[in-house]
């Protein structure tokens, strides 16, 4: 059994508790899964099953697209609803609100487009020295962490209903890199604004070319006859890559691990490569090697 998931994650379990009853729903023990969302978050999960797991690091990097509503007024110790108050501004609702009446958001959240910096919170699975820093924090400890490089491609302003208190929270889509995180943005919004902020609600709604629209429930999945037919084709998981295709004779020795000459190729050094017969079929996926001129296969699938 090979394929992908779309899963919408529901809320309360982690990313670890999907894959676990993935496999006992599709009673294989060979499940993965990229981009791990906290368990108080929902959304897009990308489960991987048998072949396919091999082709995560192929996936690790998507963009992500979120929604997510940011709770203004005070942060807490995680960055996000779960924590422990840290930083209260002892700001009633009404003065929130009339900070934010008297704030250009779109001028504010300018500052946070483009390229910036994060520090990693102390609640994540970052490591460091080989500790991951929720297990330091756990403990009580903070270490200094370097800022990271992330890009965020869109942030817009969205609508304030369903948010159960709106004089106090904002409600934000997010287009950006891998590794941004989600809560840092929060409560950078809140400093910036001056009220201070915590994450309250997270919803991934897209991982790379994977969205919601292509998922299903784990409670869904869980009451299917055949609930192996709802796996998306191995094939999926690295459409987005450019294709190779394979001389004839060259697809035994691709099998084997050998590389291929390709001729006038349009691929940068490094670039990863799809490596199909003519008939479609994924043999393997390989990088495109500029000086050598030739696709070398990393991971044979066949």
């Amino acid at each position: 059994m090979d394929g992908l998931l779309i899963i919408d994650k529901p809320e309360g379990i982690t990313s670890h508790d999907v894959v676990a009853r993935v496999r006992r729903i599709l009673k294989t023990r060979r499940v993965g899964h990229t981009g791990t969302l906290d368990p108080f978050a929902t959304g897009v999960m990308v489960v991987l099953v048998g072949k396919a797991t091999r082709l995560a690091q192929f996936l690790d990097k998507d963009v992500k697209e979120y929604e997510a509503t940011v709770r203004l007024g005070f942060e807490t110790d995680t960055g996000d609803r779960t924590g422990l108050r840290i930083a209260d501004r002892g700001l009633r609702n009404e003065e929130i609100a009339e900070v934010l009446g008297g704030t250009d958001l779109e001028e504010g959240l300018e500052a946070f487009r483009g390229e910036i910096e994060q520090i990693p919170p102390m609640y994540s699975a970052k490591k460091v020295a080989g500790k991951k820093l929720y297990e330091l924090a756990r403990a009580g400890k903070e270490i200094e962490r370097k800022p990271i490089k992330v890009s965020i491609y869109e942030l817009e302003l969205l609508s304030e209903e369903q948010i159960r208190n709106p004089k106090s929270a904002i409600r934000i889509r997010v287009v950006c890199s891998a590794g941004t995180y989600i809560r840092t943005l929060a409560e950078d919004i809140g400093k910036r604004l001056g009220t201070g902020a915590h994450l309250e609600e997270l919803r991934r709604t897209r991982s790379g070319k994977f969205d919601l629209s292509q998922s299903i429930t784990l409670d869904r999945l869980e009451k299917l006859d055949n609930p192996g037919l709802e796996l998306l084709p191995i094939q999926e998981a690295v459409r987005h890559l450019p294709q190779f295709i394979l001389p004839p004779e060259r697809v035994e020795k691709t099998k084997n691990g050998l590389s291929t000459r390709i001729e006038l190729s349009e691929l940068s050094d490094g670039q990863a490569v799809r490596m199909l017969t003519d008939a479609g079929e994924l043999i393997a996926v390989g990088y495109h090697k500029s000086d050598e001129k030739v696709v070398q296969p990393k991971v044979v699938l066949v």
